[in-house]
């Protein structure tokens, strides 16, 4: 399985890369300004978290703009990533009034979700950021929030295409190795999506 880290200038971005190879993964770090025919060979895309701002924000994240509606690989966003998926797909991301940093406890507010496997709620995450997705895109389901973070991670209604807010990769968030786990089963399409329902 083929799944690339879309490098979106942070720190995080070599410890998703490590995970995945770890899980047995094919996988290479790409800049986010990589064409979309070096994307359209894989079977999937992690985008990675980053120092960027994209509250109040119509910049581009690159290049990704050009290849996500028309590959249509399962994607999962994390941190910067998550957000952008909120922003491209129409939902709202704001400066958050207290950001978090460190351990946060989380509640998973669909718990069966297939994202979730093997994960109980609450569960306690390592997160690091200012701004934050407020309201996730018309249809999204909002999977997971905090007393801080209203919408700590989201999935899309029809594709695997899924955003989480905190950091998976990190060992201080519980069950995260898991989360990247589950997420390759769906993409693979051995873990169905649950049918849609409203954010």
């Amino acid at each position: 399985m083929k799944v690339p880290v879309i490098d979106n200038g942070g720190q995080w971005t070599h410890r998703e890369w490590r995970v995945l190879r770890d899980l047995g993964v094919d996988c290479q770090i790409l800049p986010n300004t990589a064409a979309p025919e070096e994307i359209a060979g894989a079977d999937a895309v992690v985008l990675s978290g980053g120092a960027l701002s994209l509250e109040s924000s119509t910049e581009p994240l690159g290049r990704v703009a050009e290849w996500i509606d028309v590959l249509r690989l399962p994607v999962l966003g994390i941190c910067v990533g998550h957000q952008y998926l909120a922003r491209h797909y129409g939902g709202t991301v704001s400066h958050a009034a207290a950001g978090e940093f460190g351990r946060v406890e989380v509640e998973l507010s669909d718990p069966v979700h297939p994202l979730w496997t093997g994960l109980s709620s609450p569960t306690r995450v390592w997160a690091n950021h200012n701004d934050q997705v407020t309201q996730p895109p018309p249809g999204w389901t909002t999977l997971a929030r905090s007393t801080a973070c209203p919408v700590q991670a989201m999935a899309a209604p029809d594709r695997p295409l899924f955003g989480v807010q905190f950091h998976p990769e990190v060992e201080h968030t519980v069950g995260g190795r898991r989360i990247f786990e589950n997420f390759l089963a769906l993409a693979r399409g051995e873990t169905p999506l649950p049918p849609p329902r409203s954010a």
